[in-house]
């Protein structure tokens, strides 16, 4: 009897060992591996795990490398738009979908069906849609949008999108006069032409999952706060502006945390949409990743930048895990 109840009490620790085994081999004894690696020797086909003298001498080389300094400036561009639209996306969808009366299931899965797709499916049909040829060009001739500034003198819209490499609201000057180390890096700040129809694409996909956590939030809110609020005499504006929106804040936050998850690890969407782009516009650490391990046989850098990948999406997950648990805790 005495190891029955043994056995029962300390059965959930012993389903959780495999559980830990496979977490310390395939995650953490990985990682560890991918550590070692980026301080080693191993620049080629053959394993070669010395230790480089100095230890961070493939660190220094990797941020001195100009395609990673570029794909560093892409990989923050492309975060602060995709963040930026999709939170929008997902907060306009959500209080629209929440206030209509008719068919609100429907409109909940068709904005959210484009969630169940992959990447590269995503990055197939919008590089069509974005082909200087076809897609979005073809409709500005349709609607004769090209004629009408033609006729007023101004040129026709036909803008590369994927294929051009040109920078826009470029900073360089501001920003070198302010951190001289910027201006002496010779990297272009401002934002690549060929970044924007990716982050469109990005945020068409995932904005769906916006408006679902909008939608979780708003249900949140008591209907009794906002029937208070237009007895008072709040506007519309201000009901959403000074309740609706404050209360939305920690699923806004935590909708911000999942997706820079996503976009700080993008990878398969760039590859299908334009690769590393016309002079590297849309590179992005991913593909750097990629190209130094298997194809140039470089580990040693490739595990350097998923060092560095992994850095960028620890700064913006353990905190916010860390401050949830901290509020269980308190919670309990």
């Amino acid at each position: 009897m005495k190891f029955r109840a043994r056995l029962s009490n300390n059965l959930p620790r012993l389903l959780l060992i495999p559980s830990i085994l496979i977490s310390l081999v395939f995650v953490y004894g990985f990682i560890s591996f991918t550590v070692v690696a980026s301080l080693s020797n191993w620049d080629s086909f053959a394993l070669d795990l010395s230790l480089r003298e100095p230890w961070y001498q493939t660190y220094i080389e990797l941020f001195a490398n100009p395609r990673f300094q570029i794909g560093l400036r892409n990989q923050l561009i492309f975060t602060v738009g995709f963040l930026a639209l999709t939170t929008v996306i997902g907060l306009v969808l959500g209080i629209l979908i929440h206030n209509v009366v008719l068919a609100k299931g429907f409109f909940r899965t068709l904005f959210l069906a484009p969630y169940a797709l992959s990447f590269i499916v995503t990055g197939v049909v919008w590089r069509w849609l974005f082909n200087p040829e076809t897609g979005v060009n073809l409709l500005l001739d349709v609607l004769g949008i090209n004629s009408v500034l033609e006729a007023i003198g101004v040129g026709p819209l036909k803008p590369g999108w994927l294929t051009d490499p040109s920078l826009v609201l470029t900073v360089n000057d501001a920003l070198g006069a302010a951190f001289p180390p910027l201006r002496d890096m010779g990297l272009q700040l401002g934002i690549p032409v060929a970044m924007i129809p990716i982050i469109i694409a990005a945020s068409w996909q995932v904005g769906g999952f916006a408006m679902a956590m909008t939608l979780a939030g708003l249900g949140t809110i008591p209907e009794e706060m906002i029937e208070a609020a237009r007895v008072d005499g709040a506007s519309s504006w201000q009901i959403y502006t000074k309740i609706v929106i404050p209360n939305l804040t920690p699923t806004i936050v935590s909708t911000l945390v999942i997706l820079g998850w996503t976009s700080l690890t993008i990878f398969d969407l760039v590859v299908a949409m334009s690769g590393s782009g016309p002079g590297f516009a849309t590179e992005v650490p991913g593909i750097f990743v990629y190209e130094q391990s298997f194809r140039a046989f470089r580990f040693n850098s490739g595990a350097a930048a998923s060092i560095v990948m992994l850095i960028a999406v620890s700064a913006v997950v353990v905190p916010y895990l860390a401050r949830a648990y901290r509020n269980q805790e308190e919670g309990s």
